[in-house]
């Protein structure tokens, strides 16, 4: 292994942060010194503010962004990818990979004054494990473990007793989703009684305008100057649109810190400011792609000969040069971040419009085929990507009609169409979307996000066992048999996962990068 990998690893299976650092030579991230630390001041971040109601349930960073200034995860996650303890106070994984021992941090409170406890951990995991939620939690924990399964040993101990061992406990629970809701107050709308552990309240939701949010005076964890974080006096969340010029302008003009760029590349973004005075870029290379999927039970996308073609009809260093001006790493239509921990190095497949069209002939379609494929028109690498594509498929014989609408709308059906692009975040655990998108349920049934509706025993089984094997090595080997099965006879075409990026004004300080790029930050504050 090298150093990452250790500290993934050394993470998962619950050595400290601190503990595994030492052991690799590393030293854990610094941060500016009490006496230079200025406080108050508040935050303002261009973001949509889109509907919410079960924390569960949300699909969208941003969402998630806004959500966790009130709730909390159990576990975070910074740019090294390594599992840290947030709610928790540490954890432990048997031999078998079975049972996970969960202790809770102490003297944590919501912002009701109420305790947090081990039966609010117990509640939020029976949510996301219940069938009517329908959250994504449980396409990650619902192969591993029933209800049942979830065991409360005292009040700040919980166990997890899962049926399959999984290395991915530790980082399922840095999904967005992954917030913790209270036991005694939540019912199912967190907007109609906002309790949570995090470090602000919130005292305005407007969905279309703005969300504010202001500190708390007696949050659990301590700055630098050993009083209560955060640093800020609160946050402001607001609506300026999806439209990239109007948040660049409210940027530059200072009118707001920082651009939420969780759901998209933000390639446009970094290209306009990265050298602007007064703006500063952070890199976080992440496992963000574009994933043009195709329905398999409509046709003509039942048909893999004829989603073969259309496959090979990308021509990816085109794609990736004039879409994300090469900001970013080839995809070759399998769906794992190609610097995760077990990724199978594959080659790239050509762009090949002869092969496409005999593929399209033997489907039945030598005169051509027409197709529609939908797009978000507000996120322009995804909208030249589909250009692109569209010109690059017509020596094939593809006619493609591009279908482009404002996100509002695309996301009420990204689910529903035939063929579209849909941007999917980083994920930490190089199965982890695996699990998410191209899996099934315990009947046999797509999961609630396998947009394609795609479904291969052999990969399923495949998955099964990558998920309970920890050695890097060995998973590394039944990844490679994951990647060819979804590269021959899947449903997707990846064509590059992109680098994102933080992009703020430079007064805001120790603001700690992830993939994900989340916003869990009680440590950051304002230089001015």
């Amino acid at each position: 292994m090298d150093r990452r990998e250790f500290l993934r690893y050394a993470g998962a299976l619950g050595v400290s942060a601190s503990a595994a650092y030492a052991t690799a030579g590393l030293w854990n991230p610094r941060r500016a010194s009490a006496a230079t630390i200025r406080r108050g001041g508040v935050f303002k971040v261009s973001a949509e503010v889109l509907k919410l109601a079960h924390p569960s349930q949300i699909s969208w960073g941003r969402q998630a962004d806004q959500l966790e200034q009130l709730l909390e995860p159990l576990v975070i996650i910074r740019d090294d990818g390594v599992p840290r303890p947030y709610l928790l106070e540490n954890w432990q994984a048997s031999d078998d990979l079975k049972t996970w021992t969960l202790n809770l941090r102490k003297g944590i409170t919501w912002n009701n004054g109420d305790a947090f406890t081990a039966d609010d951990v117990v509640f939020t995991f029976k949510q996301w494990m219940d069938k009517s939620v329908n959250s994504t939690m449980r396409t990650l924990f619902g192969p591993l473990m029933s209800s049942s399964g979830i065991e409360k040993v005292n009040q700040h101990q919980v166990k997890l007793n899962l049926d399959t061992p999984s290395i991915g406990v530790p980082f399922f629970l840095y999904d967005n989703r992954a917030l913790v809701m209270s036991h005694r107050t939540f019912e199912g709308d967190i907007l109609k009684n906002p309790i949570g552990t995090g470090p602000y309240t919130l005292e305005k939701y407007v969905p279309g305008e703005r969300a504010v949010f202001k500190a708390r005076k007696d949050y659990w964890q301590k700055g630098a100057d050993g009083k209560p974080l955060p640093y800020l006096d609160g946050i402001r969340f607001i609506d300026l649109g999806s439209e990239a010029a109007p948040q660049m302008a409210a940027l530059r003009s200072g009118d707001v810190h920082f651009i939420d760029l969780t759901d998209v590349g933000g390639v446009e973004y970094w290209k306009t400011l990265n050298k602007v005075k007064g703006i500063k870029t952070i890199a976080a290379p992440s496992g963000y792609c574009n994933v043009m999927r195709m329905r398999v039970d409509m046709k003509p996308w039942d048909d893999n000969r004829v989603r073969m073609a259309l496959k090979l009809c990308q021509n990816r260093k085109k794609i990736l040069g004039l879409a994300y001006f090469g900001q970013g790493v080839l995809g070759h239509d399998t769906h794992i971040f190609p610097k995760a921990a077990a990724y199978c190095k594959k080659d790239i497949p050509a762009y090949n419009p002869e092969k496409a069209k005999a593929l399209l002939a033997e489907a039945g379609h030598a005169n051509g085929l027409k197709v529609t494929m939908s797009l978000p028109s507000d996120v322009s690498e995804i909208v030249r990507f589909g250009e692109i594509l569209k010109e690059d498929a017509a020596p094939a014989g593809f006619d493609i009609r591009l279908e482009t609408m404002p996100s509002s709308q695309y996301w009420e059906k990204w689910l529903e169409v035939p063929l579209g692009v849909t941007a999917w975040a980083h994920r930490n655990l190089d199965t982890q979307v695996f699990n998410q998108a191209y899996s099934v349920d315990e009947n046999g049934k797509p999961v609630g996000w396998n947009e394609s509706r795609w479904v291969d025993p052999e990969f399923n089984a495949l998955l099964k066992d990558a998920n309970a094997t920890l050695d890097v090595e060995a998973r590394r080997k039944i990844m490679c048999k994951l990647e060819e099965i979804q590269m021959t006879r899947g449903s997707v075409g990846i064509s590059y996962f992109a680098n994102g990026w933080y992009i703020v004004r430079d007064t805001v300080m120790d603001l700690e990068p992830d993939p994900v790029r989340t916003f869990t930050q009680p440590q950051m504050w304002l230089s001015a």
